[in-house]
């Protein structure tokens, strides 16, 4: 009898495995446009999907016109001096060694150009690395090769690989988006706070999803924090950034940005799933 019981138990903790198991064989959300992801033959950012993505990538464009504006001055400047002070226009070279003036400038213009750039690069820096509330908080975790996920709020959580190729049409995907579509997809609503935890088990990784401005390294035992807000439904795409071994170019992000009643049944759905595939069938075995 103990021996039947045992079978029984297990055998039922296993059915429950296997349809937890299913459940999260794809993440069921298809049909959404992708917003953030590579382009052949593209050079710049991708579209951004949130607030700290248009606000980096506005830095970026202004700091670019001031170095432009800079290294323009110094050329200016250089030109002057190659033209007024060459040894055929100026065969008697002065030989004064200060001027208080023109020393009190080539101080003062590095110093606001600094106190410039400083003014509008910390607040865009700040504003990422400022946690805000989490209206949704995932733990990320990087394995040799593909990750995990955790919504340690809701009690769900699956892992992520990188989907085969004659998968994809079946999960929404299309061909040349090979390599970066996985199997599950981390599922959030636009407009909320998404605080995500990057961790690793066995080496480092790099968690990076470009349109929406997210990078941390997932460091073993270590926790580091990024926060995004998605302002667009649609399909952002991502990679392992750090070199964690052979399959590391096999190590795809999807991020799928929804509405909340998406999201909410997603929710629902694999709350359920979680809930078959609690070890309480395990348990009972062991009691008997």
């Amino acid at each position: 009898m103990r021996f039947a019981n045992i079978l029984s138990g297990l055998a039922a903790a296993t059915t429950s495995a296997l349809l937890s198991t299913a459940a999260f064989a794809g993440d069921g959300i298809t049909g959404l446009q992708v917003v953030g992801g590579p382009t052949a033959g593209g050079t710049g950012f991708q579209t951004a999907g949130s607030e700290l993505a248009r606000d980096q990538q506005w830095l970026d464009g202004w700091l670019l016109y001031l170095c432009i504006g800079v290294v323009a001055l110094v050329v200016v400047m250089l030109l002057v001096v190659i033209v007024r002070f060459n040894q055929r226009a100026n065969p008697t070279p002065a030989r004064f060694t200060h001027n208080t003036p023109l020393e009190i400038v080539w101080t003062l213009v590095p110093v606001l150009i600094l106190v410039t750039l400083g003014s509008f690069s910390l607040p865009v820096l700040f504003k990422q690395l400022e946690m805000p509330k989490a209206d949704v908080a995932i733990k990320v975790t990087g394995n040799q090769w593909f990750w995990s996920y955790e919504y340690p709020d809701l009690g769900i959580s699956f892992d992520s690989l990188k989907l085969d190729k004659d998968k994809l049409a079946e999960n929404g995907y299309s061909d040349d988006e090979y390599l970066l579509a996985a199997d599950n997809a981390v599922i959030v609503p636009v407009h909320k706070n998404i605080v995500v935890q990057v961790t690793a088990s066995d080496v480092i990784h790099g968690w990076f999803v470009p349109a929406l401005s997210v990078q941390h390294s997932a460091v073993p035992g270590r926790i580091g924090e990024v926060w995004f807000n998605a302002e667009k439904e649609g399909i952002y795409f991502g990679q392992c950034t750090t070199l964690c071994g052979k399959d590391h170019a096999y190590m795809p992000i999807v991020v799928k940005a929804v509405s909340q009643q998406v999201y909410d049944d997603w929710v629902a759905k694999n709350k359920k799933a979680a809930d078959l595939g609690t070890p309480a069938a395990i348990k009972m075995a062991a009691s008997n």
